[in-house]
């Protein structure tokens, strides 16, 4: 479980091939900050891009870890297949941390594309283009994970294709996390609300809030007395 509060901006450091056809999946040397890896043990869970992954192996003295990734996950995120880009780390949360952003699973639910990234006065505006299966679950004010960042959308609107959201990043968020290099074009792991999630499947399964016992017993006590 994450927050989508980035703690750290990694870098992918070298990629191998865990097998000769496009099958297997890959192993990634992640780069990160000096005394990142202080409080990190093998198998320990940190989300990649919004991507979470467990720690295979650790080399402190490189300040580098590794990840196994399935070709399932390579196919269903992206960022991931290129050396030398920069990615947003986010260790998993302990019971005891602040939930500054909104509750995060680090399972990325498609990709979106970045369809305008320009400064705006003081911040910058972020747009991106969800597919279609992820639209409704999209609201004004609601929270969606970009490349494993909380942020609060600002905008929704409908496209044939899916939904075009807009996004507000402050200096900091731009200065501190992976997203300040994106261009119209790039492709964004997506994570929706994990409130969402739920109320979307409550409404598709018709599931109505039953009513409560004192309900009942103070329905049943009114007809009885009218009688």
């Amino acid at each position: 479980m994450f927050t989508g509060i980035i703690t750290g901006v990694g870098r992918i450091a070298a990629i191998h091939d865990l097998g000769t056809s496009s099958s297997y999946g890959k192993r990634l040397s992640i780069a990160v900050p000096d005394g990142y890896l202080d409080d990190v043990g093998l198998g320990d869970s940190i989300a990649l891009n919004g991507a979470c992954m467990t720690v295979t192996t650790l080399v402190p003295e490189r300040q580098q870890f590794t990840i196994d990734i399935s070709a399932e996950s390579l196919d269903k995120t992206a960022g991931l297949t290129d050396e030398g880009s920069r990615i947003n780390l986010e260790k998993a949360l302990r019971a005891s941390d602040r939930l500054g952003g909104h509750i995060v699973s680090g399972h990325v639910d498609g990709i979106g594309t970045v369809s305008f990234f320009e400064p705006v006065g003081e911040s910058w505006e972020l747009r991106v283009v969800a597919p279609q299966a992820l639209a409704r679950f999209l609201a004004y004010k609601g929270s969606i994970t970009i490349n494993g960042v909380s942020l609060t959308v600002n905008t929704v609107k409908d496209l044939a294709e899916g939904a075009e959201i807009s996004i507000n990043l402050i200096p900091h968020t731009v200065e501190n996390t992976s997203l300040g290099g994106l261009l119209a074009g790039s492709p964004v792991n997506l994570e929706i609300d994990t409130v969402a999630r739920y109320v979307e499947r409550m409404l598709q399964a018709g599931v109505l809030v039953p009513p409560s016992p004192m309900s009942s017993m103070h329905s049943t006590y009114s007809k009885d007395t009218a009688e």
